[in-house]
């Protein structure tokens, strides 16, 4: 095989290849995805896929970008951004949907899972109410916060504040 293939996956392109040289990541020799060729990933420009996955060839190397692309499908709709950001993800009275908040407890698995709002009352309420209160109040212009539309009033509306 070449010692270059260019991979579209994930709705980005990458460019796996052979190092020829023995500068920047990796050794003369390992096999690397740049992702440069479209919008910058930062830190992972460049990914050394002798290290990650063990690839010795460029065809093991595309392979590996698209098990990643698949096993990983946050950017899977032509690069657009998971549901909880979108507004597939909101609820249309205020807060996230189910699917909103299934997408947002994907993408940060660390976390504590969100839950739905809890307008009946109990230690939550009081707190989300207490925290977004004070967000209305300080950090929102007059415009926003006198709107019955804006995200935030909609969502002091959902939990009952």
């Amino acid at each position: 095989m070449a010692s270059k293939a260019i991979v579209k996956a994930g709705g980005q392109t990458h460019k796996v290849f052979k190092k020829k040289v023995d500068r920047g990541i990796g050794d003369r020799g390992d096999i690397v995805v740049d992702h440069t060729a479209g919008p910058s990933a930062g830190k992972w420009d460049k990914i050394n896929l002798t290290e990650k996955s063990k690839a010795k060839t460029v065809k093991q190397g595309v392979a590996s970008v698209k098990k990643w692309h698949r096993e990983n499908p946050m950017m899977k709709n032509g690069g657009s951004s998971p549901a909880w950001q979108r507004s597939e993800g909101k609820n249309p009275s205020g807060g996230l949907n189910a699917k909103g908040r299934a997408s947002y407890n994907r993408a940060n698995p660390g976390k504590p899972g969100l839950k739905a709002p809890q307008p009946q009352g109990g230690p939550r309420k009081k707190s989300f109410c207490a925290r977004m209160s004070g967000m209305k109040k300080k950090l929102t212009s007059s415009k926003t916060a006198n709107d019955p539309n804006s995200r935030i009033n909609k969502s002091l509306r959902k939990w009952k504040c």
